[in-house]
């Protein structure tokens, strides 16, 4: 009874600071964690608020625009930019970048980046915390419904964990998307009374882009971590199962050329040829002339020739 209360306390505390008591919790807990996955199911259950708020254009416009633009901040910021380095950016636009990245609610880019470095290094082997070898709904989300991965592993992250201020939001990594939640929330009651012809509220915008569009987001990036390690073409050999997915690229914005990923994981440019649409790295391309990024890696002639 005592262990359990401890556990629950640990959980609970976890969610308002989330490096508290997490290293006894990493090594002790290897099971489905209902704590600690609660946020992630309320907001699943939210999605069925549409039967109480309806629809408008309005709300459906704002979603779909979020949607847009939280699957690039993950792709391009957290993923391209804090896992692999494949671009660089000043300290200002970094701090921006993991913000953005935060509002798609799925924790601190040091936590997401420290456990994609490790998935590179131990793709699909017993190591591998989202492998489908142990099966295809815990490669897409079971993995992180575990306690044991809720550590951020800050040794394999020790180039971004120097500054300060991405450890605060990482270590809080509630407060950006309960800003989110709030500023939806306001907006939409702000709507309501500037403009009542736009037929939306608060609950509607929260509905809508804080729960339908955010599990939106959620299983499209989450399939390439599943459906990527299963379906699809793999023009390069590797030791791994990643695969190039084109309905998957579509979703994620050029995340699904997968196989090409594992080969050159150091390219801002996941779609290696033309015909691989890579929206995420077109969007990088005027932000570089913009000067907000610099030094877009890109794929080496002789990677690109084993393949294509």
């Amino acid at each position: 009874m005592k262990s359990a209360l401890t556990n629950l306390g640990s959980s609970m505390l976890a969610w308002v600071d989330a490096d508290s008591a997490v290293r006894r919790m990493d090594k002790q807990q290897s099971g489905f964690s209902w704590v600690r996955c609660l946020p992630f199911i309320v907001i699943h259950l939210g999605c069925f608020g549409v039967i109480y708020t309806g629809v408008s254009a309005t709300a459906f416009w704002v979603a779909l625009g979020l949607y847009f633009f939280r699957v690039f901040a993950l792709t391009a910021f957290y993923h391209r930019y804090f896992a692999h380095r494949a671009f660089k950016a000043n300290r200002f636009w970094q701090f921006v970048f993991a913000i953005s990245g935060m509002m798609a609610m799925q924790r601190g880019p040091l936590w997401w980046a420290a456990h994609h470095r490790r998935h590179h290094l131990h793709a699909d082997t017993e190591e591998d915390a989202h492998s489908p070898l142990k099966s295809i709904l815990w490669s897409h989300f079971g993995w992180f419904t575990c306690a044991r991965h809720f550590a951020t592993h800050y040794e394999v992250i020790r180039d971004f964990s120097r500054y300060p201020e991405l450890v605060f939001i990482n270590r809080f990594d509630w407060i950006v998307p309960a800003c989110f939640m709030g500023m939806l929330y306001g907006i939409g009651e702000w709507l309501a009374v500037s403009n009542p012809l736009l037929q939306t509220n608060g609950l509607q915008m929260l509905v809508w882009s804080g729960a339908i569009s955010t599990v939106a987001v959620y299983h499209a990036t989450f399939c390439v971590n599943s459906v990527c390690h299963l379906i699809g073409k793999r023009p390069y050999t590797s030791d791994d199962h990643s695969r190039n997915n084109w309905l998957v690229a579509l979703l994620t914005f050029g995340e699904g050329w997968h196989n090409n990923h594992h080969r050159y994981p150091g390219s801002a440019r996941q779609g290696f040829v033309w015909w691989q649409i890579d929206m995420t790295y077109q969007i990088l391309r005027v932000l570089q002339f913009l000067r907000v990024v610099k030094n877009l890696k890109s794929v080496p002639k002789e990677v690109l020739h084993e393949g294509y």
